[in-house]
């Protein structure tokens, strides 16, 4: 009896705790959402009084092309790393960057950042963008695409149709991601918030993987109009993006000779036969020398024939008249065409000669008048 009241007991206190979850219980959409305007503290010098425990560094080597744009640039590179208390060096020697931290650096992640800012100015990205690395909401991520494609024609066709027509395509990509995008050479630089960095790199892959960026601009064009409305961020937006398939209309390339795979045989294949096992078999190998040469000379003679009659018949190709075409019958539409011509010319004489008649006794009269009728 006690042991039933005790668990009547307990099934009373776990059906009384149940609705006080439901009550505490916070909507996960509304955790995952930041809410507008709100930023990260800034990392101080009282977060990390004591400075680093150890000296990290890093360098990069650039192309020989930036090497007068850094010696001009440097002065503010060094300048922007000092305000983190960073040091920078520039081998124009070994043509190499290298940065390092100092005691008077207190935050822990400026040398990576440090690191990112001469990787992008290694890669031909200004120093007025590159430098924007250094806060705190920018990242950067440089993509490798020249392992991307084999073909070296295709994939420049293919890095040119993400830059677009005067770059516009990589302007549109810039405005819907938030991020200052740089191509040049075997690498795609880009420079923004972490959202628009992953979006860019799923457009510069699907570019590589021969994928319009038309495709992917527009689709993000859509979740950029999504995103306004506060009703469906909680709510998934497959019903609202486009849909691409990808038809390969062309048909495949068929070779002219095509190879027939024979069937797998353990056997070595048969040896080919020798001209004395060809003549062992006919019964040649046991006649005489004689006679031997004299058939060979008779096979030589039929064939010394054969050629003799072509070269005739080539020579006699000559004289051989060829075939005339056969005369074409005159059809109605001939004839009358002759017959409406013959009747103009008819016609024309008629109204000469009737012109004459007319004028002739004019030109008379007037011959008398002016004579004085002499």
């Amino acid at each position: 009896m006690a042991s039933s009241a005790t668990g009547d007991g307990m099934s009373e206190a776990q059906t009384s705790k149940k609705p006080k979850k439901t009550k505490n219980q916070v909507d996960e959409s509304e955790l995952l959402t930041v809410p507008d305007g709100w930023k990260e503290p800034q990392f101080t010098k009282d977060d990390n009084p004591r400075g680093l425990l150890e000296e990290s560094s890093f360098a990069t080597l650039f192309p020989k092309y930036r090497e007068a744009y850094l010696k001009e640039c440097w002065p503010l590179v060094e300048k922007a790393l000092g305000e983190a208390h960073i040091k920078a060096s520039l081998d124009l020697i070994e043509g190499s960057m290298s940065v390092c931290t100092t005691k008077k650096t207190f935050d822990p992640y400026a040398i990576l950042r440090a690191r990112d800012l001469i990787k992008l100015l290694a890669r031909s990205v200004p120093f007025e963008q590159a430098v924007r690395i250094l806060q705190d909401d920018v990242a950067c991520d440089i993509i490798k695409i020249g392992t991307l494609v084999r073909n070296r024609e295709r994939f420049v066709k293919r890095r040119q149709r993400l830059i677009g027509p005067k770059g516009s395509t990589l302007k549109a990509l810039e405005l819907l991601t938030s991020c200052y995008v740089m191509v040049q050479g075997n690498t795609v630089s880009a420079l923004g918030p972490f959202n628009g960095l992953k979006e860019v790199r799923k457009v510069v892959m699907d570019t590589m993987k021969n994928i319009h960026p038309i495709y992917n601009i527009k689709t993000l064009m859509i979740k950029r109009e999504l995103s306004k409305d506060p009703d469906l961020r909680a709510q998934s937006w497959e019903r609202f993006l486009p849909k691409f398939r990808h038809k390969n209309l062309a048909k495949r390339k068929e070779p002219k000779k095509k190879s027939v795979k024979k069937e797998y045989t353990p056997f070595p294949p048969p040896q080919p036969e020798s001209k004395v096992d060809k003549e062992l078999a006919t019964g040649e190998f046991f006649l005489r020398e004689s006679v031997k040469k004299r058939k060979k000379m008779e096979e030589i003679k039929v064939k010394q024939a054969e050629a003799l009659t072509k070269k005739q018949e080539e020579r006699n190709k000559a004289f051989i008249p060829p075939k005339e075409k056969p005369l074409m019958k005159k059809t109605t539409k001939g004839r009358n065409k002759g017959t409406r011509i013959y009747l103009r010319t008819e016609c024309m004489s008629l109204t000469l000669t009737a012109m004459h008649i007319c004028i002739y006794p004019i030109y008379l009269f007037n011959y008398f008048y002016s004579s004085g009728g002499r």
